[in-house]
């Protein structure tokens, strides 16, 4: 298939190996940023390929990961609300705050339904005027524009039974605040590809001159991550920082500008908290006024995020995030975890449920304690 078997082709990925091999000459630690390239490193043992002194550190770039308790547990009270239907994505429903998740919700008699598209929950609000229809929807710079767009929609269709509760984030700002902590090792990143198929590069430059990291665009295969790595490190070894885009297939350094105007007509940046990491500055998107009759929180006077919860303070990802020593993982009984975590991870997208759902769980981050209990 073009643009997937080419970047898994066995011979490519070991040339590209020798090099990184080749051009490395002291130690350095990398951090891909999304949860997707984790998965790709994870399912494909892409550390065994690599020479011991270069060592991945994994990156928050799993939105389930980082949505606050706090909105989770406002999205379950609006489900379960008399004449309520809330709408959100598959990978949502097993995601817990403090007070259970979606799926117990929907088990109590909640009206929550899985949908593949904003647009979906749209035609719930059409098809059911009589009923508050609740958008649920999380995501990076990725996901916001379909939020976006699905919300100006409706204000046009003038659909007052619609409302969306956001959760939408924005990756440069967790990576300065990252590189800002003096715990962190980071020394160059993997910047995710689809975010900046929306956004582009243009606020890489001031982070790269900032903190002297170099930042490479990768794609999600084998060898684009492999190629991102061997930029990256060539970078390092000879004291540059620069931003490249190895993701050049589908990555422009003016993104989508289309899609980017969307988003800001909709939304505007305001510091969020992120589950594990706490307040980001200018680290989130929040609904315009203009639209605050789609606006959930607006709409049924929800109290706005207050920072973290303590659900959010016993998340572990912050210290994954700053790239610690690997341990096994091991419950509270001793055993290695036989169930995916459940805290930071969503048991999806996440560093640990990566470890775990690829066999790995003994080699991979911190997920011991609450986060691997079923």
């Amino acid at each position: 298939m073009k643009w997937v078997d080419e970047y898994r082709d066995p011979a490519a990925i070991r040339a590209v190996a020798a090099a990184i091999a080749a051009a490395t000459t002291r130690p350095w630690t990398i951090m891909e940023v999304c949860g997707g390239q984790t998965h790709t490193i994870v399912r494909w043992s892409l550390p065994e390929l690599l020479p011991p002194m270069i060592e991945l550190v994994h990156g928050p770039g799993c939105p389930v990961c980082v949505t606050p308790a706090e909105i989770l547990d406002q999205a379950r009270a609006l489900a379960l609300r008399e004449g309520a239907v809330l709408a959100t994505f598959g990978d949502m429903m097993r995601v817990p705050g403090e007070g259970g998740d979606l799926l117990a919700a929907r088990a109590e008699g909640a009206d929550v339904r899985i949908v593949t598209s904003p647009l979906d929950a749209l035609d719930l609000a059409r098809g059911l005027p009589g009923r508050e229809v609740v958008l649920l929807a999380v995501g990076f710079e990725t996901t916001a524009p379909a939020t976006a767009a699905t919300i100006e929609l409706a204000a046009r269709e003038g659909l007052a039974n619609f409302s969306a509760l956001t959760s939408h984030v924005r990756v440069p700002p967790a990576m300065a605040m990252i590189l800002g902590d003096d715990a962190a090792r980071v020394q160059g990143f993997l910047a995710a590809g689809h975010v900046c198929t929306i956004v582009g590069t243009g606020e890489y430059p001031a982070l790269v001159e900032r903190f002297g990291v170099p930042i490479v665009v990768t794609g999600f295969e084998p060898l684009d991550l492999l190629e991102g790595l061997l930029a990256c490190v060539r970078q390092l070894e000879a004291g540059r920082a620069e931003v490249e885009i190895q993701y050049r297939r589908a990555v422009r350094p003016e993104g989508n500008p289309i899609a980017s105007a969307a988003v800001l007509r909709v939304f505007e940046i305001v510091d969020a908290p992120w589950r594990g990491l706490g307040v980001v500055p200018s680290g989130g998107l929040r609904i315009r006024e203009a639209f605050a009759r789609h606006d959930a929180v607006r709409r049924f006077e929800l109290a706005a995020p207050r920072g973290v919860s303590e659900a959010d303070r016993r998340c572990r990802a912050a210290e994954v995030l700053r790239g610690p020593p690997r341990r096994r993982a091991r419950s509270s009984a001793g055993a290695a975890p036989r169930s995916p975590p459940r805290r930071a991870d969503g048991l999806v997208r996440g560093a640990c449920a990566a470890y775990w759902r690829h066999g790995r769980a003994d080699e991979g981050p911190i997920v011991s304690g609450p986060q691997i209990l079923p």
